[in-house]
């Protein structure tokens, strides 16, 4: 997904989360629903989670300086953590937290018509959203790849992010809706309050699965193996180059690489040729794949390679 996109996504997700915030927190006063005040949250820690990943777009697309030279593409991937802390933490632990008190201490919903309106809007609200995530998600699929999976591969945490809290809003909204349903058909006050626990316990699940991808990301996740792949063919494909013994890789940012390949020259060329073949292997890669900031080149043959990468044995104390 581009950067471009990746805006259009986060733009949707924020205007549709601003509308149904208002919404929601206006139908939880006038009904008094745990469900609902738990939803009213969920939005407003959406709200600011778009606006969090905003500020890491912005702060990713900084140009690499003398204390940061290969840029500054990991602060998406730490706000994208800061976001899952945030889900957790506020979306999933004030709506267990007013379940629990609703459960102890029922409340009778008041006014729930208002409860069925707001929900009904913010279902419009956040469907439109959750279509426009999902588009631009299902354009990034492979075609063999499922949904979970292709998450998990996604290197721009934005393009699964938005998605998933769209998925749980809307799921939330559900379960504030069935319970609601239940509340007033049972007359049960008490479900209202199981329905709050349900929506806290789905954030939770998500929240710890968004930490999970982000994680990894932050730590350092490799490139895809088409493009390893492709960067290996044509340093094979060079006049002089004998093999090109394998390639490291770490992802700084969604479009932001760096790589390190080993490379077995022919032994019969002068060392001024290897900078020449050097030099146009650079520039072949950069043109096929501008994503990459930074590829470094090490002459070696192939039984120094698997030397220096062969499993060292324990130290013996």
């Amino acid at each position: 997904m581009s950067a471009r996109s990746s805006r259009r996504v986060l733009y949707a997700a924020l205007l549709g989360n601003v509308l149904v915030t208002f919404t929601k927190f206006g139908a939880a006063v006038f009904t008094g629903s745990a469900a609902m005040l738990s939803e009213a949250v969920h939005s407003l820690v959406d709200t600011g989670n778009e606006v969090l990943l905003l500020y890491g777009l912005r702060r990713a697309a900084v140009p690499a300086d003398e204390e940061h030279p290969f840029g500054h593409g990991r602060e998406l991937y730490f706000w994208s953590f800061v976001v899952a802390l945030v889900i957790f933490g506020v979306g999933a632990g004030l709506g267990i937290y007013e379940g629990i008190l609703h459960v102890i201490t029922p409340v009778k919903i008041e006014r729930p018509v208002v409860s069925y309106v707001v929900i009904g809007l913010a279902l419009v609200f956040e469907g439109g959203s959750w279509r426009v995530a999902f588009k631009e998600f299902r354009a990034a699929k492979g075609k063999d790849d499922g949904y979970l999976e292709t998450a998990r591969l996604s290197k721009d945490p934005t393009s699964f992010m938005v998605l998933f809290e769209d998925s749980a809003a809307v799921i939330g909204l559900l379960i504030a809706l069935a319970g609601t349903i239940a509340t007033e058909t049972l007359h049960l006050p008490v479900l209202d309050g199981v329905a709050s626990i349900a929506i806290g316990i789905l954030l939770a699940l998500v929240a710890a699965f968004l930490a999970r991808e982000s994680k990894g990301l932050l730590i350092g996740e490799p490139a895809g193996r088409e493009l390893v792949a492709d960067i290996c063919r044509i340093a094979r494909a060079h006049p002089g180059v004998e093999r090109s013994n394998g390639l490291f890789s770490v992802h700084l940012g969604p479009r932001q690489i760096v790589c390190a390949i080993s490379v077995d020259f022919q032994d019969d060329i002068p060392a001024g040729e290897v900078e020449r073949i050097v030099d146009a292997v650079e520039e072949r890669v950069r043109g096929a794949h501008p994503e990459i900031v930074s590829l470094l080149i090490k002459p070696q043959s192939e039984e120094a390679f698997r030397r220096s990468h062969t499993a060292r044995p324990a130290v013996e104390e």
